[in-house]
């Protein structure tokens, strides 16, 4: 049978059957749990999940009421994968098959580093996944910040990456994302505390997703989703919740190719003299004039020089 992933637990996968009929009655899907075969292997990805959310996968219900085995996995149309913390030379897949991402940040309780937004982008930029920054807690910024909240919308908006500035807590800004949810599949991420749940509970109530305050100790999130799962929205449309994520380390990237998931970069490397330029020490690179010119932000510069050195894997560290 042909089964979406539509949650996972860490040793089982909770897989929705794709075109198939409701239960007579109840009117609900059958979901089984499912293990993965034991000969199962992911194709050409080390990784530390073989299946992720929004997978499609062939599997086989057993005798026991509701289980299954995955025993093939469809290929994948893309995914948002990043380097694993702890084993750097492994990955991890967040989710798969996904038509566009949240990604949602925040200015202050905790604050988003501009190098996580600018990887996130990166990576998903390779993938050819669009992203919407949306900027969560506005309720909660000071004057002192207003300006450095401007700057990161004036930033992005600029390069091309669309931004809503909401909060979920009193709703200002939430009612616009509502129908860009429409016939897509959808996944939010971010770091830690930037109040994922607490934005699909504002969209969705009937989900009541659990949330959790800020650490005081820290200033930063604490987990609330333990486990990634995707919620029904609408008949064509689903939202992925994830845990929060604390760095984002990039996985796999030919370093020539970095320049080409910044925009911006990539944009102005046309008229670079060489074409191998790394616009890092070339004469008459474009890009480090672009640089100069405040044409390509120094923020932007660094993540891209950040990405650059990725392969040294003793210099991997969680990037807040």
């Amino acid at each position: 049978m042909l089964g979406l992933v539509i949650r996972n637990t860490g040793y089982s996968y909770t897989v929705k059957p794709i075109d198939s009929a409701p239960d007579e009655g109840s009117g609900v899907f059958s979901l089984y749990e499912c293990k993965v075969k034991g000969n199962f292997r992911i194709r050409g990805i080390r990784t530390t999940n073989p299946i992720a959310i929004g997978d499609r996968v062939q599997f086989t219900p057993l005798k026991e009421e509701n289980a299954g085995l995955i025993t093939d996995l469809e290929e994948r149309k893309n995914y948002i994968i990043r380097k694993s913390i702890n084993l750097s030379k492994q990955s991890h897949i967040i989710a798969a098959n996904v038509d566009q991402c949240f990604l949602i940040v925040t200015i202050q309780q905790p604050e988003t580093s501009l190098t996580f937004i600018d990887r996130f982008l990166a990576s998903a930029e390779a993938y050819r996944i669009p992203v919407t920054i949306v900027i969560n807690k506005i309720d909660l910024i000071t004057p002192e910040w207003q300006e450095y909240l401007d700057g990161i919308v004036n930033l992005y908006t600029t390069i091309g990456y669309p931004c809503h500035r909401i909060s979920s807590v009193t709703g200002e800004g939430v009612e616009a994302l509502r129908g860009e949810l429409n016939g897509k599949i959808t996944l939010l991420s971010g770091n830690s505390g930037v109040g994922k749940s607490t934005l699909i509970n504002a969209l969705f109530p009937h989900l009541n997703l659990r949330v959790s305050e800020i650490s005081d100790t820290y200033g930063t999130g604490k987990h609330t989703t333990t486990f990634s799962e995707m919620y029904p929205i609408a008949d064509d449309a689903y939202i992925i919740d994830t845990p929060g994520i604390k760095g984002f380390g990039t996985f796999d990237m030919n370093r020539n190719e970095i320049g080409h998931y910044f925009r911006e970069i990539f944009r102005y490397s046309a008229d670079c003299r060489f074409n191998n330029c790394t616009h890092t020490h070339e004469p008459h690179c474009a890009v480090l004039q672009a640089v100069a010119d405040h044409n390509i932000s120094q923020s932007r510069y660094n993540s891209y020089l950040s990405m650059l050195d990725d392969e040294n894997e003793d210099k991997y560290r969680p990037a807040f």
